[in-house]
């Protein structure tokens, strides 16, 4: 039954949310929403449960093609760090503020950076590239991720308040640029580093919201210290360089686990489990 518990514990936060956003802002877009994104993380858990090799694959696509094409082709709506400042800004509590009050700022305090592992629409096509398994030391280039993190802020800042014209459109057209160059450099780096999650660990400026509160995260990988052998085949399979071999919340790379549960496949005693 434990197996079974993130597919149900996760679609009935994701519910929680959606009922609560659609009384209180009377808008029943945020009830679909919410809702949509909530089973199809449960039925992509359960297939997980079940064993089945695209479990994963099938929610990334699910919520990141209706992140990307809908809400951000369709609907317009920038759903980048940069939409999240727009509205911010703007003290509007819609949209890419509550998407990332949810999955990016106190979400992870239940899933960690689970959202980067299922539902990120950049990792999605990162993942579909070579090197699913890290084939060199972590670099200490960590630091880039801080700086695009400020820069972001300081651009939509400086639209804000020089009064850019026909803002809308510029955050729309904004998302677009923004999108490309995270795939370009995604894909840059991946062959650069032969590595699919370089962005992930380098570049990412959300990981700057989800570093600290993912290290408090309620649900997470464990591993039964006195059933581990050391034989390292999980540290092998760990796209995210975590110490998965250790229980600790201090482990290496601790809060940078996706929840991917490759270590969990991989291990050979079955020390490990989420």
């Amino acid at each position: 039954m434990r197996k079974y518990l993130p597919s149900i514990i996760i679609p009935c936060v994701f519910e929680a949310v959606a009922v609560t956003l659609w009384l209180l802002r009377d808008n029943i877009f945020y009830l679909f929403n919410f809702t949509y994104i909530g089973v199809c993380i449960a039925a992509g858990l359960f297939l997980f449960a079940k064993k089945k090799p695209y479990a994963r694959r099938f929610i990334q696509f699910a919520v990141g093609l209706y992140m990307l094409v809908y809400l951000g082709f369709i609907c317009r709506e920038n759903m980048q760090i940069e939409g999240f400042w727009y509205y911010l800004f703007l003290g509007v509590f819609e949209a890419a503020t509550i998407h990332y009050a949810v999955a990016k700022i106190f979400g992870p305090f239940i899933f960690g950076r689970g959202w980067c592992g299922y539902a990120c629409w950049t990792a999605m096509i990162l993942d579909l590239l070579p090197y699913k398994r890290p084939a060199q030391p972590r670099k200490k280039l960590g630091f880039i991720k801080y700086i695009v993190f400020v820069l972001s802020l300081l651009l939509v800042g400086g639209l804000i308040f020089s009064h850019a014209a026909d803002i809308e459109d510029v955050m729309f057209y904004l998302f677009i640029a923004g999108n490309a160059a995270y795939y370009a450099v995604g894909i840059i780096l991946a062959f650069a580093f032969k590595d699919n999650r370089a962005f992930c660990k380098y570049f990412c400026p959300v990981a700057v919201f989800l570093k600290p509160t993912s290290y408090f995260s309620m649900i997470r990988v464990h591993c039964d210290e006195d059933k581990c052998v050391k034989c390292g085949k999980c540290l092998k399979v760990c796209p995210m360089d975590v110490e998965v071999n250790k229980d600790s919340r201090k482990r290496k790379n601790a809060s940078d686990c996706i929840l991917c549960q490759e270590c969990v496949k991989s291990c050979p005693t079955r020390a490990l489990r989420l």
